[in-house]
């Protein structure tokens, strides 16, 4: 049993639309008294599945908003329980009314995720697909939400589950033999536990590696924009973002701090950062910012070394490229390309991967940085990346758990050994999606053993 609840589930703004959501026993009878349809039956009589045009009523049973009403009868719902949604204009004051006759007729404000979280202990959703809704509300590119969608979809825990069934067939076994001598149950073999343990440990070594990719999709790439002064380092921040956000001079040092922003470069969330010029200088307040620059260059996970590629590159530079090197990825960016160029594009593709020419000024060679950047952070396949720490660290102490298991087996230890720590890894993996590992065992046990029979 589960008390009614409801909230707005569109927001606080003003809006063409706006949606209040409801769950709980007991919804229907409750939304009876605050919508009345066009075709003169209740809301709980009303077809399941299908919108259904009235008014909705304030505590006072006063009309304040013509609206769609729809109803879910539980369990073929979103929560599992019976569930009813009322679509109206997104007026604040229109939604506000509308809570407060639902909450006058018996029904209690919804906490933060409890429509979710009544999904998950239904069984309508697990944990992975839990966290999915979360990715996919917030995601900044379209390859977050392809990734967040085929997860809710199930895609990360199909994957999960292939791991988590394979160890399971091998305890269950064993402790199937072990606890029903007297049934025809054949014995579980060391070589069918060594298969299967590095089968698991390969996948899930495999899986972990996709955790750097899932963190670029969700909070995107800390990316130090890092040159000598007057190099073009602000016009290219202003070319990316599409507007002027940072001062452009032809005066050396204008920019002093660091500058942060965020843009999508093909198809990547970059968290970019425009920092000073790197030079000696006697100021103090540009000696602060060029040591943030150095700072914010050792932090990033991927440095763009703006030269001025209409000059000969000078120590200066090679102190920004010392800068830049902090970084996990460099791409070079020789800017000023509408002009004369006197840098040695070859010599520079001898000293790194990814050079680039462009101008910021007129926007030319944009695509071309677009495609390094898509070369060092590639998209993976959707819904088969770990996005957040607390998937990571349980992934993470699952493969520990097999390494123990395969090396006590490799060791000589008996099976029964070995599978204590196989049992560490089906409880790290049941966390991730919220499987329970007594439950599945003895299910599996009685259903494919047949045990008792």
């Amino acid at each position: 049993m589960s008390d009614p609840i409801a909230a707005i589930a569109s927001g606080g703004a003003r809006s063409v639309f706006g949606v209040i959501r409801i769950s709980g026993d007991g919804c229907f009878a409750i939304c009876d008294q605050v919508f009345r349809a066009n075709n003169g039956r209740p809301f709980s009589q009303q077809n399941p599945r299908e919108l259904t045009v009235g008014l909705l009523l304030d505590s006072q049973s006063r009309p304040i908003d013509q609206a769609l009403a729809v109803r879910f009868p539980g369990p073929r719902s979103f929560t599992g329980e019976d569930y009813a949604e009322f679509q109206c204009h997104g007026s604040p004051v229109v939604l506000d009314e509308a809570l407060r006759a639902l909450f006058a007729a018996g029904m209690r404000q919804a906490g933060r995720g409890e429509f979710t979280k009544r999904a998950f202990l239904n069984g309508h959703l697990d944990l992975t697909q839990a966290e999915a809704i979360v990715d996919l509300i917030e995601s900044e590119t379209a390859a977050a939400a392809r990734n967040a969608v085929a997860q809710l979809d199930g895609a990360l825990r199909q994957r999960i589950d292939a791991v988590y069934d394979s160890l399971l067939d091998i305890a269950s076994r064993f402790y199937a033999v072990v606890d029903y001598p007297d049934e025809d149950i054949e014995d579980v073999q060391r070589e069918d536990i060594a298969h299967v343990l590095t089968a698991a440990e390969r996948s899930l070594a495999q899986l972990l590696s996709t955790f750097r990719r899932g963190k670029v999709l969700r909070q995107g790439v800390p990316t130090a924009i890092v040159g000598r002064p007057n190099v073009g380092k602000s016009s290219l921040l202003n070319a990316l973002l599409g507007y002027e956000r940072a001062i452009v001079t032809d005066l050396a040092g204008t920019t002093r701090d660091t500058v942060e922003e965020k843009a999508v470069v093909g198809g990547v969330l970059l968290r970019l950062i425009d920092t000073a010029g790197i030079r000696e200088t006697g100021d103090t307040v540009e000696r602060l910012g060029v040591d943030r620059a150095w700072a914010a260059a050792a932090a990033a996970d991927l440095s763009l070394l703006v030269l001025d590629g209409s000059e000969p590159l000078a120590a200066e530079d090679e102190e920004a490229v010392r800068a830049s090197v902090q970084a996990g990825s460099q791409i070079v960016l020789v800017n000023k390309s509408d002009l004369p160029q006197a840098v040695d594009l070859t010599a520079l593709q001898s000293r790194f991967a990814h050079v680039v020419p462009i101008s910021a000024k007129e926007g030319t060679g944009l695509e071309a940085l677009e495609a390094a950047v898509m070369a060092l952070f590639p998209a993976g396949e959707p819904g088969q990346l770990l996005t957040n720490a607390r998937q990571a660290e349980a992934v993470g102490r699952a493969a520990e758990a097999l390494r123990g298991a395969r090396e006590a087996l490799e060791g000589g230890l008996t099976p029964d050994a070995v599978l204590t720590d196989t049992e560490g890894a089906l409880h790290a993996l049941g966390e991730l999606t919220g499987r329970t590992l007594r439950e599945d065992l003895v299910a599996r046990i009685f259903e494919r053993f047949c045990v008792g029979k």
